[in-house]
């Protein structure tokens, strides 16, 4: 008999996918049938950035996605400690580049 779970499901990653693409920014939007998601990567003193990917989702996996990142966000902290909010931290618009002007 095999030791195989039927029910199993083998997800595969290519060599590329797996690098990763670094993200400091998500764009979410939403129509009444999907979630879309943007993952941006601002750079300081950069007057302009690039979608570096883009995940399109129904309502439902949105949904379960924030259950799953809320659940591994508290383990993390749990772990690590609070992670500290943004908004509680004073970040220069200018990102350290040179100072907008109108």
């Amino acid at each position: 008999m095999s030791n195989e779970n039927p029910n199993q499901l083998n997800i595969e990653i290519t060599e590329e996918i797996a690098e990763g693409q670094y993200a400091n920014l998500a764009i979410i939007t939403h129509s009444h049938a999907e979630f879309v998601i943007d993952f941006v990567n601002v750079m300081p003193g950069t007057p302009k950035s690039k979608v570096k990917s883009r995940i399109i989702m129904t309502p439902q996996h949105a949904k379960r996605f924030m259950k799953a990142l809320a659940e591994n966000i508290s383990r993390f902290e749990d772990a690590n400690g609070d992670i500290q909010d943004l908004e509680q931290i004073e970040v220069p618009m200018n990102f350290g580049g040179p100072a907008a002007q109108a």
